[in-house]
């Protein structure tokens, strides 16, 4: 089946705002008495913002009221959206503006498939808004990775079929949602931590859509 579709993941993959979800949730952490590492930081990758904060709270042997959890991740978005409101193309990871520009041109087309709620609001600060056809964050999604819900949304949107879209993620979860979705998945990152992607970049620099295609159709 041909491939007609990419879906992005937005942290890792388009931007690098892993920096700012790092600092956001180390300062929550540290404020509720738990320590939290650039480890810690990457164990998140692909989660929801409730199971992200769930997973902190056990790490911690904590345990909160739902009323209380609630106020403490709003005020870790706050924090993260301090930072986010500051960004510009500037933080568009390399390779990805050209990357996007041939993919428009060969008329694939292209959505995002993120866990982030703020989403839309980083894909207007960079300017990658104009590239995609659908958005699938956090704010529509019910179910975080590794279930393939947002993907299949993103899918859906594009009214394409799983088999023909090609699943970018830089999360192992992200890629286990992909498998189990029925995508084609490229890896964004080192192979130690995204050992069941089909094929694997470090990032998209001087990587055309169509060698993605050429290395994943038979």
């Amino acid at each position: 089946m041909a491939i007609r579709a990419f879906i992005f993941d937005l942290d890792g993959v388009l931007v690098d705002t892993a920096k700012y979800h790092f600092n956001a949730w180390q300062r929550l952490a540290n404020s509720i008495g738990v320590d939290f590492t650039i480890e810690d930081n990457e164990k998140l990758k692909g989660l929801s913002r409730e199971d992200s904060f769930d997973l902190i709270l056990k790490w911690g042997n904590k345990s909160m009221p739902a009323e209380e959890k609630q106020e403490k991740m709003l005020l870790k978005n706050d924090w993260y959206l301090e930072m986010v409101k500051a960004m510009d193309a500037s933080e568009i990871l390399p390779g990805i503006s050209a990357f996007m520009d041939e993919a428009r041109a060969m008329g694939i087309k292209m959505a995002l498939g993120s866990a982030s709620r703020n989403a839309p609001l980083i894909l207007e600060k960079t300017g990658l808004i104009q590239y995609f056809e659908a958005v699938i964050d956090g704010n529509q999604t019910t179910k975080s990775k590794p279930d393939p819900q947002v993907f299949l949304l993103g899918a859906k949107a594009l009214g394409v079929n799983p088999q023909e879209a090609v699943v970018f993620e830089d999360s192992e979860a992200g890629i286990e949602a992909a498998i189990t979705g029925g995508f084609k998945t490229v890896g964004i990152g080192i192979p130690e931590n995204l050992p069941k992607a089909e094929i694997l970049f470090t990032n998209l620099e001087n990587i055309t859509p169509k060698q993605i295609i050429s290395k994943l159709t038979p």
